[in-house]
């Protein structure tokens, strides 16, 4: 089985590989280049095809903006099969914004500093992987920089986002208590996605005419981070966000050291990791909950719901073995019955939870890589066995698809498989717990 699926998931990624240099996450649904999708996507083809790998991330790394941001779309191509597209998001607002390609305004989870990493733990020839990411590294640390610099104006460490797609969790039961309190426009689109999908699966009218209108606050201040800390009425520190950010300061600091000769940067990431995996446990671990909770920082108040997002940190290492213990008991208790896979996307005993809706309660598969790899770095080793055995499972009896219902009747009867087919993350990143 191992090699038909490992067979099945290269056919995927390279199905979605386009002529420009990277990857779509899925055809019809997702026609560009996605930031945080692209980094998983290289880590998958990095364990057959380096060349493609380096090309996802240069052609990234191609976009950035001059003050180091990394939009968290890319339109490198003209379409009208994807809303809100490059029209709407109008980057070039933005002073230090790409001249070369049209982007979002928006962020996504900074998981390129390890993806450098797992490149070279993955290449056969690290010397010459090791010249690669020579050449690419001091943009992703500007990328870090721009965070610390621009997206954290309390300077205690951890990073806001200002828009729900920046966290990569869309429209997570987390928001739904930002959304409430928001006036929103009626905006008049029409959208593409639910012509691809069922709506069911999907975010609603009224979620995306709150989307759209924390997009057109962010753009009637030409996309300045000041502004937006001062007047969105969405700012939050989220802890996927964060955790993924140390995580990547930590390979940083690896790959520096391998490279050598820039003390200075490893020195400034070895203070921002320090500040940053502190408040982590200090502000965002709630002790209650034994789990890791968002912060709005708008409000100034916890959001005490628990999510996958809640257990990332064991990925970067950030808890205590104590707090670690406590987090995975937290995660047993409430996500992993017996007759559930793991890892759904939001609390099953809350009644917040939906199997079949997006971020609100479906299994994904980028999710349960990161769990797997948290869980195996604190030694969970049966539960991490568990996560990459429901995960293989979850694509064997029903194909490479975005998200997953969590509930193993469903599942199992062929019909709990949701969103996008032959989704490239789900491809890749199985690819390499394959390879495990």
């Amino acid at each position: 089985m191992k090699d038909k699926l490992l067979a099945e998931a290269q056919k995927v990624l390279n199905a979605n590989f386009q002529k420009e240099g990277f990857t779509i996450p899925s055809k019809k649904l997702y026609p560009f280049q996605w930031k945080w999708d692209s980094g998983f996507i290289a880590i998958g083809y990095a364990h057959y095809d380096m060349d493609k790998a380096e090309s996802e991330i240069t052609t990234l790394l191609d976009a950035q903006w001059a003050n180091g941001f990394i939009p968290h779309i890319v339109f490198h191509t003209d379409t009208d099969t994807y809303f809100p597209g490059a029209d709407f998001h109008q980057s070039a607002l933005h002073p230090m914004s790409s001249k070369k390609y049209r982007s979002t305004g928006l962020v996504q989870p900074p998981v390129l500093g390890f993806v450098l990493e797992e490149l070279y733990e993955i290449s056969k020839n690290k010397k010459a992987t090791l010249q690669y990411i020579r050449s690419q590294i001091d943009k992703v640390y500007d990328n870090h920089q721009y965070f610390y610099q621009n997206r954290d104006p309390l300077n205690e460490g951890l990073v806001y986002i200002y828009h729900n797609w920046e966290s990569g969790t869309d429209n997570s039961p987390i928001w739904d208590g930002i959304f409430e309190n928001l006036d929103s426009p009626e905006y008049d689109f029409e959208r593409r996605d639910t012509s691809h999908v069922n709506p069911e699966q999907r975010p609603t009218k009224r979620e995306y005419d709150h989307y759209l209108h924390i997009i057109d606050i962010a753009k009637k201040y030409k996309y300045d981070d000041q502004k937006i800390a001062a007047h969105s009425p969405f700012l939050v520190q989220d802890p996927l966000f964060n955790a993924m950010l140390i995580k990547s300061n930590e390979a940083l600091i690896m790959l520096y050291g391998l490279l050598g000769g820039d003390n200075i940067k490893i020195k400034q990431l070895e203070k921002w990791q320090e500040k940053a995996v502190f408040q982590m446990n200090k502000k965002l671990f709630d002790e209650d909950l034994n789990a890791y909770v968002y912060y709005d920082l708008r409000n100034k108040k916890h959001i005490r719901l628990i999510s996958s997002s809640s257990f990332t940190p064991l990925f970067a290492g950030i808890p205590s073995k104590k707090d670690a213990e406590n987090l995975v008991n937290t995660l047993v208790s409430r996500f992993g019955g017996e007759d559930r896979y793991l890892c759904a996307s939001f609390d099953p005993t809350s009644t917040h939870f939906r199997p079949k809706k997006y971020w609100r309660g479906p299994v994904w598969i980028n999710l349960n890589w990161i769990l797997f790899r948290g869980l195996k770095r604190y030694e969970f080793k049966d539960l991490a066995r568990r996560v990459k055995e429901d995960s293989v499972q979850l694509v064997s009896k029903n194909g490479y698809y975005e998200y997953f219902d969590c509930r193993k009747e469903v599942l199992d009867s062929g019909n709990g498989a949701y969103g996008g087919n032959n989704f490239s993350w789900s491809a890749a990143l199985l690819i390499d717990m394959l390879n495990e």
